[in-house]
């Protein structure tokens, strides 16, 4: 139940004769990089919204019993905010393993927070991908996370970080934060 797509983005090789480009996280690289870079800066992105819709049967969670994590959804008129990194091409070899479960990269503009616009990669989990696991009630999407463990720890862990990380950043985000409401009222319950 996975789509691995590490050979579609080398195929696609955006930016390859670039020695530097940024990349846009808005899910777990917000908080854990993971790789060398050469900057890091909170930046946005617009007409996208952050969506705990993607299945993950290899980091946080298992074949069986899949984990959900974030992924972006079109939303005309809406801004996302997350962090952006400038990095060299020789991270995508390391990232495209990471995101190899339905991840494509995709070009975006991202501004940051001085107003400056520059544009840059972010990998995006779309829902024709086999491991999309797609919108379902706050509930239901909790339930999930709250059960659900892979090689990368538990799901929960995945949720919590990153409500922390957006709340450090000053984002406001009603999915997240509802998801990490229902959680920790069935951990509390």
């Amino acid at each position: 139940m996975s789509f691995n797509t590490i050979e579609a983005n080398r195929r696609a090789g955006r930016f390859a004769d670039r020695e530097q480009l940024w990349l846009f996280g808005y899910g777990s690289l917000i908080y854990k990089a993971g790789f060398d870079y050469l900057e890091r800066r909170p930046a946005s992105i617009t007409g996208w919204v952050r969506r705990f819709w993607q299945g993950s049967h290899d980091h946080r969670g298992t074949p069986d019993a899949p984990g959900r994590v974030a992924t972006l959804v079109r939303a005309p008129g809406e801004t996302c905010l997350g962090m952006a990194y400038r990095v060299t091409p020789a991270i995508f070899e390391h990232l495209d393993h990471r995101e190899k479960n339905g991840y494509l990269r995709f070009a975006t503009e991202m501004t940051f927070a001085d107003g400056t616009t520059d544009e840059g990669l972010v990998y995006i989990a779309t829902e024709d991908n086999a491991a999309f696991a797609g919108p379902a009630p706050v509930a239901e999407i909790a339930r999930r996370i709250a059960a659900s463990q892979g090689p990368s720890g538990p799901n929960r862990d995945y949720l919590l970080n990153l409500a922390a990380a957006l709340r450090e950043l000053g984002a406001t985000d009603a999915h997240v934060f509802a998801l990490e409401a229902e959680l920790r009222a069935l951990e509390d319950g």
